[in-house]
This record gives structure tokens, sequence and C-alpha cells, in this order.
């Protein structure tokens, strides 16, 4: 016959537990030894204290360097002679007399106005002057009819088809010649050298005049060409 135990009284169910049991013990015996194991030390006065850092550190005072105020500006004291005169004190007196008290006429004096006239200097180029500069043969209708007669449409222009206004000035001296001649608004090189031709080989002009003298004066002039 066999002996059988009854589920309670057999140990091996309870094992687990005891062995949970015992790592708990274990863990808290290392807390509590972790715990009371800390760094102390013993001073001289045999008493246990902590090793705590403790330094003590001097600040040094620092002063600001003191500023002497610069010395006020010196006022020049300014010395006002005020002179008092007594009620007893007689002071003199500067009368002005008229004409009416006197009986003498009053005389009243012309002084003529003299205007300094512009002096015309012979070298100076005139812009604009009291009588211009023309053209001897009919004026501008004169000098636009010369123009059409001796211009000579250059053949490389015409045939590109270009055309255009040359503008031309030059200097119109005192008897009437021509100098110093250039263009001041081109089109093509062709047509301002033509321009410039044109104008050189232009009569002795009638000359401008400043105060009725001849005097060089500049002049500028649109020469025009236009394909037919």
């Amino acid at each position: 016959m066999e002996t059988k135990k009854t589920p309670k009284a057999n140990l091996e169910n309870k094992r687990p537990t005891w062995l949970l049991v015992g790592y708990v013990t274990v863990l808290a015996f290392m807390f509590v030894a972790f715990e009371w194991t800390r760094d102390v030390r013993v001073d001289t006065s045999g008493r246990i204290t902590e090793n705590v850092f403790e330094q003590d550190m001097e600040i040094p005072l620092t002063r600001q360097p003191e500023v002497t105020p610069p010395p006020p500006p010196q006022v020049t004291p300014i010395n006002d002679v005020l002179t008092i005169i007594d009620d007893d004190d007689t002071a003199e007196e500067t009368n002005f007399a008229s004409s009416e008290e006197t009986g003498e006429d009053v005389v009243i004096k012309h002084i003529p106005v003299t205007v300094d006239e512009e002096v015309v200097v012979e070298d100076d180029i005139f812009v604009i002057v009291e009588e211009n500069p023309q053209f001897p043969d009919g004026g501008t209708v004169g000098l636009l009819q010369y123009l059409g007669k001796n211009i000579k449409y250059p053949t490389i222009p015409q045939e590109n088809g270009t055309q255009g206004r040359v503008t031309v000035q030059f200097v119109v001296n005192k008897d009437g010649s021509i100098v110093d001649v250039k263009v001041i608004r081109g089109v093509d090189p062709y047509l301002d050298k033509e321009a410039v031709r044109v104008i050189s080989t232009m009569p002795k002009w009638i000359p401008g005049k400043q105060r009725g003298v001849p005097v060089r004066c500049k002049f500028t002039v649109p020469v025009t060409f236009k394909l037919q």
C-alpha cells in the first residue's frame, strides 16, 4: 500500500515563496550596509564630522579712481563804467538847429550816377550777342538755299538708305570768316564729314556785334540729309 501526502504537506510547493523571501532579506541587508558606510573624519577635538569641502575666499575691495573734474573756464569780467551825474551838476547838450531857425537856404546837390560800360575783349567768343551773325546773301533763307545747292549726298549712305539731321557748330570771326567747325550731333560718319565740308566752304558771314563792335560769335546750323 503506497503512502500518499496531502498537497499542503508537500514542501516543494512552497519553495519559490521561500526563495523570494531570501532574496528580499539579502537586498535589505545590503541596503543597510551601504547606508552606514559614509566617509567620515575625526578632527583634533575628537568629534566625528562629515567631510565637507569648505573654503573661505577673500574678495578684494576695489575702489574707483577718483576723477578730478576740470577747472571751470575763467570768465573775464566786463567792467562797465557807468558815470552818474548828480542833479546839481550840469551836462553838456548838443543842439541841432534847423534851416528855418538859421534862415539859410537848403542846397540840394545832384550827384550823377556813373555806370561802367562793358569792356569787350577781342578774344572772347560770345554765344548771345545784340546782333547775331548772318549769312551774307539772304540771311537764313539764303543759307538754306546754299546748303541745298552745295550738299553732295555720299554714295554709301545713299545706298544704305541712311538719312537724318547733322548739327554743326562753328565760330564766326570778327571779319566774318568761318573757323572751328565741328559736329556736335552726328548721324553717320559720311554724312557728318559732308556737313563739315559744306559749312567750311561757306563765304564770309556778316559778323555779330556787341555794343556796335564786331566780336567773335559761336553759331549752330542743322544740316538735313533726306532721300527723295
